[in-house]
């Protein structure tokens, strides 16, 4: 199976967006007060779009990843992810539904140590169950994919950050995910490993992939087709990045 499969732009209409936030709020007890991280944010993100969420720290928007990303549930408010409704559902079926429909990038690559590029991208189709023949062929066809198909046998202590960055998004593809979810994806690289990481996220948008990163770096939001910007907890701008405004989808979550 191909890590990123084609399909038609009219079969994908068809389909309910990636994410649909409606009126999510968060919030945190901090002793005798309460903290509001997300104050009724409404969002939606079709299929095949390329979006960065940005905001300052306190913004909300690591509070708004840890929701998309379902590590962490709304206090209030409902989420739809590739479809499915994600409110009530238990932990086993929430760890289930994350695994199957998101791939995580993370800024500290998080590679397992003293285990080749193979292996590391082989890992979650192991806990899949996937047969090994399977396994590695997919995993091949993920490393080639970010150019890195001559670095099947090297340990992460043996690539530069940017390669190891390259590798964490080819595992985040084999389990064939709905969306890409890339928490300050490019934070601990330089310019020039930066840019080869965009490079890869921008290539795997343009074979369809829904990709999002979340971003303090407003070189790398411009690089996306969107960007989202939040505030106190709520959503102050919406825009393609290219293209100027567009109107926040607020409420417009199905």
């Amino acid at each position: 199976m191909s890590p990123v499969p084609s399909g038609s732009p009219s079969s994908d209409r068809q389909l309910p967006p990636v994410i649909a936030l409606r009126n999510i709020t968060r919030t945190y007890k901090m002793g005798d007060s309460e903290v509001h991280a997300l104050a009724g944010v409404s969002l939606v993100i079709e299929r095949g779009e390329f979006v960065a969420i940005m905001g300052a720290s306190g913004s909300g928007k690591s509070t708004m990843m840890n929701i998309i990303g379902c590590l962490d549930v709304p206090s209030s408010g409902r989420y739809w992810l590739d479809g499915v409704d994600v409110r009530g559902l238990d932990e086993t079926r929430l760890a289930r539904v994350r695994n199957r429909k998101i791939g995580f990038v993370f800024q500290s690559f998080n590679l397992i140590p003293r285990t080749s590029a193979l292996a590391n991208i082989e890992l979650p189709m192991l806990y899949a169950g996937v047969h090994a023949k399977e396994r590695r062929a997919r995993a091949l066809a993920a490393l080639d994919l970010v150019g890195l198909s001559s670095r099947a046998g090297h340990m992460p202590s043996e690539m530069s950050g940017g390669q190891q960055q390259r590798v964490a998004v080819a595992r985040a593809l084999v389990t064939n995910p709905a969306l890409i979810l890339a928490d300050e994806p490019t934070g601990n690289l330089d310019t020039h490993a930066s840019d080869e990481v965009m490079n890869v996220f921008e290539s795997l948008n343009r074979a369809g992939r829904t990709v999002v990163l979340i971003t303090h770096e407003p070189d790398i939001a411009e690089r996306t087709k969107r960007t989202v910007r939040l505030r106190d907890g709520l959503i102050i701008s919406d825009e393609n990045t290219t293209r100027g405004p567009r109107r926040a989808e607020m409420g417009a979550a199905r």
